[in-house]
């Protein structure tokens, strides 16, 4: 087995699982092996994305309950030693609109693949349409 990635970049369900603890051995492993590297990084979109989870009726059933509120839940994270901020730079967020290759229209996900590939970090995610975006070679891509 290969060594795990040397940074990681957390997608929005990676880093609730990591708040969490509800990621398994392995995603942890490869998440302390990053922290003592080059680093685990947060986007702010993953930010937004909380907030949005924490409303009513998002996504079609009750909101997540980010407590004691998504801003001080996500402030939290933050503030975790392991964790550092990724930017979301201009220049990411006009690669996001002009993806290479095939992949659907969720803004969120096209902003954290577009600042994984500037950054040159590794996208950790549980995202079937992400992971087959990686296999395809877009990405560099990290299963949990």
């Amino acid at each position: 087995m290969s060594a795990p990635p040397r940074s990681l970049l957390l997608d929005t369900h990676a880093a609730i699982w990591l708040a969490e603890g509800k990621l398994d051995d392995h995603a942890v492993e490869a998440i302390v092996y990053a922290g003592l590297a080059d680093g685990v990084f947060v986007s702010p979109v993953s930010a937004w994305e909380v907030g949005l989870l924490a409303r009513p009726g998002a996504a079609g059933r009750p909101g997540l309950h980010f407590l004691p509120d998504p801003q001080t839940w996500f402030s939290n994270l933050m503030g975790k030693a392991i964790i550092k901020p990724a930017p979301l730079t201009p220049s990411a967020a006009i690669a996001a609109s002009a993806l290479p290759g095939s992949l659907h229209g969720d803004p969120a996900d096209r902003l954290l693949i577009a600042t994984a590939r500037e950054l040159k970090l590794t996208l950790m995610t549980r995202d079937r349409e992400i992971l087959a975006y990686g296999g395809a070679g877009h990405v560099r891509t990290y299963a949990i």
